[in-house]
């Protein structure tokens, strides 16, 4: 409704008095500049409104008084306590604003994201971290699992599994997922690498780890632990790389498995590792044609891994145990290819074969009616032993070469792995003669082969072969050291017009002199014009 002409009258009667009297109240006011503590009385009004509004905004109603106003509804008004924890909360906030001001304009307070200024440094500082993790998991098998934070946008970038796993259209929506074929120390390598790019790799840890790489497609890390596996790659380890090999199917890694395995034959099934692999992997190795050793040292492999394998099963180390593991790998040895004496002194003394087998294997080395056997009658073809020849031609003289026990000596490096068999050595120029011949094969001064063994020459310019007593694996752009001390007939042939380089099939060979040859021998002349190698 309108208000009453009366009212509204008197409303303005009012407005004209305040501003009639307002010059005296300025007045007034300077004068009240001697007594500071008092304030003009239409400044402490507008004040106090304005005290009170702050308070009924930034405090709840239930830390205030309850008032009636003239309406009969009530209102809320700040208790003395709370306007002065406003006031204090202000002035705080206004002291730390200008001290912060007065340090570092706009800065703000120091954060780990601020000490860390790379994304890489970031990632990284997230691994296996409790901050943010949206998920867990429990990894390793039952009473020997680890418990691991991870946060999926991390895992879902660095592999397609983790991507499927967590955004797919069959995501997992547990906050904990069970992992209980990994292997603890494995999965956080896997991770590590997923949020900083960084690899550490153990040769305790390895395969665990590319078993992991494999199972959630992360190729890189695989390939580094192929990698690994390939530069730790010896006899000792050789048949177990390759029975994983044979399961992550890593073809490059199988086929560096069998170049040691082949080469280094006697050595690899000796090993304990040989004991450890799958039936499976027995009976591939069993079947290959290029073993470089003795059937007798395979057969005395196939008992030891038939013993081991009946321990992993539980069985009683009996004959017939021993039988029922290996099944048909028995029939893969090669029994008739030993000579004899071998058959004789081993696998016939054995409790493998039976009364009936071992009657039927020596009637086939001496009867001319020779029984059907279950065994392969063919020996293994090995491998052939390559030369690589250093000196374009040889020649000798009445009083040039001679042996007093001196020390020939040569340094090579090759470019492609390979396995030092032996050296090839000139003999007598005076006729058939024996040599007792010490060699040496060295690596920065550390001997790594050497035999001690005879030879006979024919008196021809020939070379003859020397073996050590197991093929050496010899690294590529690596200079080794090859020596042969000889005692015997003085006179002996030589080498001349030698080679820096030579090309052996695929294996590029480099000579040089050695400080250790005090016979001679250099790259231009004198001994050892043979290395005798497998590639």
């Amino acid at each position: 409704m309108p208000e009453a002409p009366e009212c509204l009258h008197g409303r303005i009667m009012k407005c004209l008095t305040f501003f009639l009297l307002l010059p005296e109240t300025l007045k007034k006011s300077k004068r009240s500049v001697k007594h500071p503590s008092r304030l003009p009385a239409c400044y402490e009004i507008v004040t106090l409104s304005l005290k009170e509004k702050m308070a009924a905004e930034l405090y709840p109603a239930s830390a205030n008084t309850n008032i009636p106003n003239s309406n009969g509804t009530t209102v809320t008004a700040p208790s003395k306590k709370s306007v002065v924890q406003v006031c204090q909360a202000v002035t705080a906030s206004a002291t730390h604003a200008t001290q912060q001001n007065i340090s570092n304009n706009n800065v703000e307070a120091a954060s780990w994201q601020c000490s860390h200024p790379t994304l890489r440094e970031r990632n990284a500082l997230m691994f296996n971290n409790e901050l943010m993790a949206d998920v867990h998991f429990i990894v390793g098998p039952t009473g020997a699992s680890q418990r691991v934070p991870a946060h999926k946008y991390v895992l879902a970038v660095g592999s397609s599994v983790f991507c499927a796993m967590f955004y797919g259209d069959l995501a997992e929506g547990k906050s904990e997922i069970h992992i209980p074929d990994v292997e603890p120390a494995a999965f956080l390598i896997l991770l590590k690498y997923m949020y900083s790019d960084e690899i550490d790799l153990e040769a305790d840890t390895v395969l665990a780890t590319l078993y992991a790489a494999k199972k959630y497609i992360v190729p890189a890390l695989a390939k580094a632990c192929v990698n690994f596996l390939e530069t730790s790659l010896e006899a000792k380890n050789a048949c177990v790389l390759l029975s994983q090999s044979r399961l992550f199917e890593e073809p490059e890694l199988t086929q560096r498995c069998w170049e040691v395995i082949d080469a280094q034959a006697e050595l690899a099934l000796k090993s304990e590792g040989f004991c450890e692999i799958d039936q499976q992997t027995l009976e591939i190795i069993l079947t290959r044609e290029t073993l470089n050793t003795k059937e007798a040292v395979v057969f005395e492999a196939v008992l030891s891994w038939a013993v081991a394998e009946c321990k992993r099963q539980g069985l009683g180390v009996t004959t017939r145990n021993k039988r029922g593991v290996l099944g048909k790998a028995l029939y893969l040895v090669r029994i008739p290819t030993m000579t004899l004496e071998e058959f004789a002194n081993g696998a016939a003394q054995s409790d493998i074969l039976t009364l009936e087998e071992t009657h039927s294997i020596f009637l086939w080395y001496t009867a001319s009616n020779k029984p059907k056997l279950e065994f392969p009658l063919t020996k293994r073809k090995g491998l052939a032993p390559q030369r690589c020849h250093r000196f374009q031609s040889s020649a000798y003289r009445s009083n040039q070469w001679r042996y007093r026990g001196r020390c020939d000596s040569i340094q090579f490096a090759v470019d492609k792995r390979i396995f030092i068999a032996g050296l090839g050595l000139y003999g007598s120029s005076g006729g058939k003669a024996e040599y007792s011949v010490k060699i040496e094969l060295k690596r920065q001064g550390a001997t790594l082969a050497q035999n001690l063994t005879k030879f006979v020459s024919d008196g021809s310019s020939s070379t003859f072969p020397v073996w050590f007593e197991h093929p050496v694996q010899v690294e590529h752009d690596t200079f080794y050291t090859v020596s042969a001390i000889l005692d015997g007939n003085e006179l002996s042939y030589f080498g001349q017009e030698g080679m820096t380089e030579v090309q052996c099939g695929k294996v590029t060979f480099q000579f040089q002199c050695s400080s250790d040859s005090t016979n001679g021998t250099g790259v231009q002349g004198g001994q050892i014009p043979e290395l005798v190698f497998y590639a």
